[in-house]
């Protein structure tokens, strides 16, 4: 039923308590997970010189890859074939375009990430995600 999932993750604690039931799914017959994280820059950055955003992305890049490196292998150990890919831009718009991309049966999320404040004013990223998907949205609550 559910055989692809797509596990977007921005590393907060209730991000990787979605992880714990994206393994749960490997009963249900879910076979492969496509770990996704979208790095978010502040708009702020194109203030900033070229060959300094170009580092800060690097960085960012590669602190993403070592996280999600260890849930990638996690989820190998429990059996999954696992698809890893970490993006730059706006997280709703790449979740959404993931979802289409890697051809999803559903999405396995958190329900608040790490910027709390900013998703109360401005709507939180499960939320939209509920909205536009195709897929069904299983949303983690803390």
């Amino acid at each position: 039923m559910f055989e692809r999932i797509l596990y977007p993750t921005d590393f907060s604690d209730v991000s990787k308590k979605a992880l714990e039931y994206c393994k749960k799914l490997k009963e249900a017959g879910t076979k492969k997970i496509i770990v996704l994280h979208v790095i978010e820059m502040d708009p702020n950055i194109e203030k900033i010189p070229a060959n300094l955003k170009q580092v800060l992305e690097k960085e960012l890049k590669k602190t993403a890859t070592k996280e999600i490196e260890a849930m990638a292998a996690e989820l190998k150990k429990t059996g999954f074939d696992v698809t890893v890919r970490i993006e730059l831009g706006s997280p709703v718009k790449k979740i959404l375009k993931a979802e289409e991309e890697e051809n999803v049966s559903a999405i396995v999320l958190g329900s608040h990430g790490k910027s709390n404040i900013k998703e109360i004013l401005m709507g939180s990223v499960s939320e939209n995600v509920i909205r536009k998907s195709r897929v069904p949205v299983l949303v983690v609550k803390r």
